[in-house]
């Protein structure tokens, strides 16, 4: 990660509850939830490709080999 990016404050707060938060989730709840993340994690990169796709008007086809 870049090093010169910080959270503010308010996200320093929002990552504390968050920690907080999965503290207490049991393991299967807490592997349902990574599970859950990462699916929503790939949707974005795909919203972003499909953003830059249309805006730069070319093709950002990263998943293909």
């Amino acid at each position: 990660m870049n090093q010169d990016m910080e959270l503010t404050l308010e996200q320093e707060f929002s990552l504390r509850s968050f920690n907080d938060q999965v503290q207490q989730m049991s393991r299967e709840q807490a592997q349902d939830f990574l599970m859950l993340q990462h699916k929503h994690m790939m949707i974005r990169e795909k919203m972003y490709q499909e953003i830059l796709k249309h805006e730069w008007k070319i093709d950002l086809d990263f998943a293909s080999p």
